[in-house]
């Protein structure tokens, strides 16, 4: 056996010496491309067959031939998930700022900017809701009307125009996404692939780079990477992603997920209630008194039964 078929079979031996620090900033399957602290970038491998690594994930590392192997995943200030129906997975980790990108057309999906923002209240990010395509007048007045229950709530909402006023959308963006990590996130046809290359001059050229160094042109598209804001500040872009995973948050991280329950949690009749169907429920009293949405609440109860359920990670 060849001495790399080896060294696959049965794991690099490594001493502290030859240990560097790094940030994982592009991932796809197994393949994960490393930002050492000197800028070098290495495509790195877990130790064993499961991986746990995410994007942003701060690694010791060690070099192994032209490539690595990550050694050790760091102390993590947050979490994110992706999931489809059938599972969920790790995918983003140390985020600051998670961004929902929506527009006045297509139609968005209000479902999705509920479960990004209890993401985000979950993982203690700062949401920042960006509503592009402001010059789509007709389409305008409904979108606003639609956001207006979530800036009642507290969330800031960006109006801008990625395309049509360029400029102006730096001078609104630039200031949020400085020295922050944020996650974007946007169903297809917002606008998210132009605000990418409105804010990331070299979009592009980072994308091939980095689509080089996992030796796969046709992930280009697919991958999850960090983009390097030239104010300072992380970017990272998802392709695909469409949806969180919260499978994995309890009722009691749920109910605190939701500003608007907060203030009530404490005047329940009973300790346990679950804000479902219990008599002397604070959270149902003003569900019907109109204080809290009735959308609001379905999207209470089905991740409660989302989180009930069996899903593999």
């Amino acid at each position: 056996m060849k001495r790399g078929a080896k060294a696959k079979a049965a794991g690099i031996e490594t001493t502290a010496q030859e240990r560097r620090h790094g940030r994982v900033a592009a991932a796809h399957g197994r393949h994960y491309v490393v930002e050492a602290d000197d800028g070098e970038t290495v495509l790195c491998f877990p130790r064993g067959k499961k991986s746990e690594i995410a994007v942003g994930d701060e690694v010791a590392w060690a070099r192994t031939g032209d490539q690595g192997v990550i050694e050790e995943i760091l102390p993590r200030r947050n979490l994110l998930y992706r999931s489809d129906q059938f599972k969920s997975k790790l995918f983003a980790a140390n985020i600051d700022q998670l961004v929902i990108m929506l527009a006045t057309e297509p139609y968005f999906s209000e479902d999705l900017l509920g479960r990004a923002l209890v993401a985000s209240e979950a993982n203690a990010l700062r949401p920042l809701i960006v509503l592009n395509k402001t010059d789509v007048t007709d389409a305008l007045p409904a979108a606003r009307e639609r956001l207006s229950p979530y800036r009642a709530l507290g969330y800031e909402v960006l109006e801008l125009s990625v395309r049509a006023d360029p400029d102006a959308a730096k001078a609104l963006l630039f200031p949020r996404l400085a020295d922050q990590a944020s996650l974007l996130l946007g169903q297809s046809g917002m606008g998210k692939s132009s605000l990418v290359n409105l804010v990331v001059p070299n979009a592009d050229a980072a994308t091939r780079e980095i689509s080089t160094v996992l030796n796969s042109g046709k992930h280009t598209t697919t991958f999850t990477r960090i983009f390097h804001l030239p104010d300072g500040g992380l970017l990272i872009d998802s392709p695909g992603f469409q949806e969180f995973g919260l499978h994995h948050l309890k009722e009691g991280a749920l109910e605190r997920a939701f500003p608007e329950f907060r203030p009530l949690l404490t005047g329940c009749r009973f300790y346990n209630c679950h804000h479902l169907r219990e008599p002397g429920c604070a959270i149902l009293e003003a569900v019907a008194d109109g204080r809290i949405s009735q959308q609001r609440h379905a999207l209470y109860a089905q991740l409660v039964h989302e989180s009930e359920q069996q899903i593999p990670y």
